[in-house]
Formats: C-alpha cells, structure tokens, sequence
C-alpha cells in the first residue's frame, strides 16, 4: 500500500486501516475506466478475458445515457492510502434490477469485485471491502422494495461461494436444483428470427 510517497508493509493492521478508510459511494461516468479496469482483471481471474467485449465507452454509454442498463458502486481509498499502481478506486459492485413473478422486486449483482491486495482487508466482521460493497448494494436494494438479491459465482470460486455463505446467501442449485441459461448473440438472434437454434436437434433432452 502506497500514500504521501511513501509506503508500508502490508501486515493486518495497515489491511485494516485500508479497510477502515474505503468509502463506497455511488459510481460516476469519469469512473468507468476505473471499472472497465477492474472488469479485466476480474475476468482474468476467472479464465475468461476472451469473453469480454465491452469497452469503456460502452460502459459509460449504458450506465450513465439516457436509458441506463445498470447501476454501479466504488470502493474509493483516500488519495494518501493508495493501491500498488496508484489506485484509489480498489473494488466494484455492478448490478441492476430485475422481477420475480413469486417475490417480486428483485436485485441482481452481475459483478462483486475487490482488487487482490485489499481482499480479506480486514479482521473485523462487517469491515472488509467486499463486505461493505454487498451491503450498499443491499442497503439500495431495500429501499427500492427489494426482496431478494441474486447472483452467480463459478463453481471452483470456493473462496467467493464461502464469502457468499457467510453473508447469508444460500446456494440456489444445492437447495432448488436451478440452471442458469444463456442465449448467446447468434442464438439470439434465431430466436427472433423464428429459426431453430443450434441446439433444436436436441429436443428436451438434456446433455
């Protein structure tokens, strides 16, 4: 951790204090680089830098236009306590919402991301990053008359399904069985075409 030109060892205490100064506030359009950065690394953690086609420009366009897609907030360090590289936007949570025709108003959060040198910042319940992220975006959620937050995390993210435990969060496919589907842009696009999809030969087979 680096601030004022100088810097420290990282042990908990200075983890801590990193933890303890961040502010998590609602995302700005000038922050979308900031995102679109940690939207990289995030997908480069996961295997899947491949994937990712939105630019950030793209970004600014469909959360800050006239017709915005998703909603965002930041984990912000104050200019003295900066990251390695000169950060001081260290973690985001992208979300927007969505309906259930059982529960009704529904939130769900597409990205929950802290960089890697602040993860596990601090020692103390309720205090760290990632914590204080999930807990605006449920605080919002609430106040929109919100009943429930969903999300989706790859199964051999063992860390990110135990964060997810310990807030309180249950595992939809152990307990209900539920699959997640996608229908990819070219599948898409047959779809409202009326034409069959690459899959039409398999019927209601499952693979």
């Amino acid at each position: 951790v680096h601030g004022g030109g100088r810097s420290w060892e990282v042990t908990a205490a200075a983890m801590d204090f990193a933890a303890a100064a961040v502010t998590v506030r609602p995302a700005k359009a000038e922050d979308c680089a900031e995102v679109g950065r940690m939207i990289r690394e995030l997908a480069a953690f996961e295997n899947l830098s491949a994937q990712v086609a939105i630019t950030d420009e793209g970004l600014q366009e469909d959360g800050f236009g006239q017709d915005p897609f998703y909603k965002c907030v930041v984990a912000e360090l104050p200019p003295e306590c900066r990251s390695k590289e000169g950060h001081t936007v260290i973690g985001y949570g992208l979300y927007y919402f969505t309906y259930s025709t059982w529960k009704g108003r529904n939130v769900y959060t597409e990205d929950l991301y802290v960089m890697p040198e602040f993860r596990g910042a601090s020692l103390s319940w309720g205090k760290g990053v990632g914590q204080k992220l999930l807990r605006e975006i449920a605080k919002i959620a609430l106040e929109k008359g919100c009943t429930q937050m969903r999300l989706g995390v790859l199964d051999w993210n063992r860390r990110a399904i135990d964060f997810y435990f310990r807030q309180g969060a249950v595992d939809l496919t152990a307990a209900e069985g539920w699959h997640s589907f996608r229908f990819e842009a070219e599948a898409l696009k047959k779809l409202a075409l009326g034409e069959p999809g690459p899959g039409a030969l398999l019927g209601s087979s499952r693979p």
